[in-house]
């Protein structure tokens, strides 16, 4: 028998988790389908999440009003959702924004955090070296540092909380992976990898880089999905402790290429703490979607790789990490530069992706503003300027 619910979430990652959280919440019958992270990645068959990680940025700061909406909105929720669900994932060490002094970076930042009234002074070169004696940087930076509700997330450990107060309000996962999303006539149903299938009165698809798959959707949506690779440092626990004060950092003070960001150290699920550097010098562009589960089973590029060590040197001169290893991540990009939310074709099937390297702070909030599109049958969010719009192929 195929079972049905009122919505049903494709996609088991930081997106998709919030949006069935925020759905359960309603008293909805609410399904959420997708495998989560692989035990073996080189062996995986099926899709893959780029929250497979423990380390993101999280911060309001930012150069565009709307993205420092949905953090803010996002950040304001965490430790409610640590609260309920038991499930650590938020550490508040602040976050550093560095670039050159007077230029159109810093000011656009300084312009958000006065629109959102945030607590982020300026820091000339002098109060930067002297508040953050780990860091080396140019003496033509400024920076402005978010000392409060800023720091970094463990994205599994999100998506673990949010999966926790989900099946808390009677939400059912549905271990499988999504072949198709078609309508059916007063529904919608999604045929499943197993064989088997289920359907919903409204079905939101949060897929990530995978939204382009070959008939998964009725429609292909217009998104860029590009190769990342980032570098960790494992420190010793001795080393670990000495930089205990560090904050997050993203630097745009030098060329482009240069252009990095940074995570203080976190423990991963090996037990060891790494500090994390990210930050690729040229884009490569993942054209299908066997493509991306390749790139996964990876370690990213030999070129980025080296360029991310020596960024990562020159930035933290004393640095002399046990060891240095790769990873690899990718990063879907929309039309408009926004998150895409939205209807595909009719009021059945809806999409919610296209996080263009900043949402997993935000996370939260894009998945309630793909549960209300689904809950209405229309996008309502007159608090933000962009309309959130899907654009197709």
């Amino acid at each position: 028998m195929v079972r049905h619910f009122d919505f049903v979430v494709v996609g088991r990652g930081m997106m998709g988790a919030a949006a069935a959280r925020h759905l359960a919440r309603t008293g909805a019958s609410v399904a959420l389908v997708g495998r989560g992270e692989p035990v073996d990645w080189k062996s995986h068959d099926g899709v893959f999440s780029s929250h497979y990680d423990s380390g993101r940025i999280t911060r309001t700061i930012d150069g565009d009003p709307d993205w420092a909406f949905l953090a803010k909105r996002s950040i304001a929720r965490y430790r409610d959702l640590e609260t309920e669900s038991g499930v650590a994932f938020y550490g508040e060490t602040g976050c550093l924004i560095t670039g050159r002094a007077g230029g159109d970076y810093i000011t656009a930042v300084e312009n958000v955090a006065r629109h959102h009234k945030l607590d982020a002074p300026l820091l000339d070169r002098s109060a930067l070296r002297s508040q953050f004696p780990w860091f080396d940087l140019p003496d033509t930076s400024a920076g402005l540092f978010e000392a409060k509700g800023a720091g970094y997330i463990d994205p599994r450990k999100l998506v673990a909380a949010q999966i926790t107060c989900f099946e808390k309000a009677g939400g059912v996962s549905i271990l499988d992976d999504a072949i198709s999303v078609t309508e059916a006539g007063n529904r919608a149903s999604v045929a499943l990898k197993s064989g088997d299938a289920v359907t919903g009165d409204r079905v939101l698809v949060a897929t990530g880089g995978f939204s382009r798959a070959p008939g998964l959707l009725p429609r292909v949506p217009a998104l860029v999905v590009k190769a990342r690779t980032v570098v960790l440092a494992q420190l010793s626990p001795e080393q670990a402790e000495s930089y205990r004060g560090m904050p997050s950092w993203i630097d745009e003070s030098a060329d482009p290429s240069e252009h990095f960001y940074f995570l203080p150290p976190i423990v991963y699920p090996d037990g060891h703490a790494y500090l994390k550097i990210g930050g690729d010098p040229t884009d490569i562009e993942i054209a299908d979607e066997p493509a991306i589960a390749d790139w996964f089973r990876g370690e990213g590029t030999p070129g980025a790789i080296t360029h991310l060590r020596r960024l990562l040197a020159r930035s933290i001169p004393d640095l002399k990490p046990v060891r240095l290893i790769s990873a690899p991540c990718v990063t879907t990009f929309t039309t408009h530069g926004y998150p895409y939310a939205g209807f595909v074709e009719g009021d059945r099937i809806a999409l919610l992706t296209g996080g263009n390297g900043a949402a997993a702070k935000s996370s939260d909030e894009i998945g309630r503003i793909g549960a209300d599109l689904v809950i209405r049958g229309h996008m309502d969010e007159p608090d933000y300027t962009t309309d959130f719009a899907v654009h197709f192929r």
